[in-house]
């Protein structure tokens, strides 16, 4: 039998708790091997739950415990989260999370000192939720370059923006219901200002270019600033609004990224609504690959915790396995972001003679109305050009929102 313990008996911790007892039959009949939870980490009790009697205050009972030999994390924030993780990994034990926050900024060193103590660091249910995409890229993708990632990284922004494009509700009436069902917290800013997305973001720039990005060194724009005018925009050019995370190569360094984006209604991403998280990665062998689902939620993101345990049992007598390895990012492997290039949506205010002043500063576009603005997409061009057009123009831009 492999003994488990949880770390964090909070919406996800109890998930996987149930995952591993409702379908202990399955688990044991794929594996040949029984998995069960032994110790449970919190500093709560939980006298109505039937793992109750599993819980300790104490950290030690689970890292002295020679019994135990895989540990799931899933406390949240960066401490006391990682220092509870590198002591079960320099004690031998095999870690999984779902903290995407101790990857985002500790990945590195965690998947180093695993190796070095001949246990293993997985963090599925880091990005995506109970989507399949980190194992996919480490091994299915394993013959290709990756050559760009784009992706809808948290569902609670994508329920804001469905619910401003399908029902006309503004922001703030749009982040009112998903606190409401219990989608946004109290304090919604991780989510509504990007931070939740670009912890992700420099993850899955991580898997594919190898350099652990700083999540707090990468342009990051949240979507508290986008109004039922930028969705009428969108629209009326044939698009959809998403808060998009995007990674790729420019001029031979890591750029990673979260803003706001009109989605052409040609790209898959683009009808993807409500909570539901979807991640289009670009290799060079096999082309555009899809990853879509529930991006969060209690059972979804504990399936993916769950589902890291498996791997571990099913591959414990291996001494090969294949594992991601990140670099820490230095000054040098972050692009310039000057230099990234893509094409916009410029909104100015419609004043007497915008149209011909545009006209001459991006040449002829065609152009749509909403709200007092007049707005256009504008060809490809890199931040540092877009910048200068926009002050040559000698309007007044109203919103600018990138194009993917």
């Amino acid at each position: 039998m492999v003994n488990v313990a949880i770390l964090g008996f909070g919406v996800v911790g109890s998930g996987a708790a149930q995952v591993l007892a409702d379908n202990a039959a399955v688990i044991e009949k794929n594996l040949g091997e029984r998995v069960a939870v032994k110790r449970i980490l919190d500093l709560r009790e939980f006298e109505g739950s039937p793992f109750g009697h599993l819980v300790t205050h104490d950290f030690n009972d689970i890292l002295s415990d020679p019994d135990i030999s895989v540990v799931a994390e899933m406390m949240g924030g960066s401490h006391p989260a990682y220092d509870f993780t590198k002591a079960c990994l320099a004690a031998g034990k095999h870690v999984v999370t779902s903290n995407k926050e101790v990857v985002a900024r500790f990945g590195a060193e965690l998947l180093e000192l695993a190796a070095a103590n001949g246990v293993r660091y997985l963090f599925e249910a880091s990005v995506g939720g109970g989507i399949p995409v980190i194992r996919p890229m480490v091994n299915d993708l394993a013959s290709n370059e990756i050559v760009r990632v784009d992706g809808i990284l948290n569902g609670t922004t994508n329920y804001i923006l469905t619910r401003m494009i399908t029902a006309g509700a503004t922001f703030a009436e749009a982040l009112a219901e998903a606190q409401a069902k219990g989608y946004a917290e109290a304090n919604p800013a991780a989510d509504v200002e990007g931070l939740d997305a670009a912890r992700k973001i420099v993850i899955l720039a991580a898997l594919s270019f190898g350099t652990l990005l700083s999540p707090d060194n990468i342009y990051c724009e949240g979507i508290t600033g986008l109004t039922l005018a930028d969705v009428a925009v969108a629209k009326a050019l044939g698009c959809s609004v998403k808060l998009i995370g995007h990674t790729e190569k420019v001029q031979g360094r890591v750029l990673a990224m979260v803003s706001p984006r009109l989605v052409p209604l040609t790209n898959p991403l683009s009808g993807i609504s409500d909570v539901f998280n979807g991640i289009l990665v670009d290799a060079n062998m096999v082309g555009e690959v899809m990853f879509y689902g529930a991006g969060a939620g209690k059972l979804p993101t504990a399936s993916a915790v769950v589902a890291d345990i498996i791997d571990i049992v099913a591959h414990k007598a291996q001494k090969n396995v294949r594992a991601p390895k990140f670099e820490v990012a230095k000054d040098t492997d972050y692009a310039d972001f000057a230099d990234y290039a893509c094409k916009s949506c410029f909104a100015f205010e419609a004043v007497d003679g915008a149209a011909e002043k545009i006209a001459a500063v991006f040449g002829e576009v065609e152009t749509v109305s909403a709200d007092g603005r007049i707005a256009f997409i504008g060809d490809m061009m890199t931040e540092k050009e877009a910048d200068e057009k926009i002050a040559a123009c000698g309007l007044t831009l109203v919103s600018r929102i990138r194009v993917l």
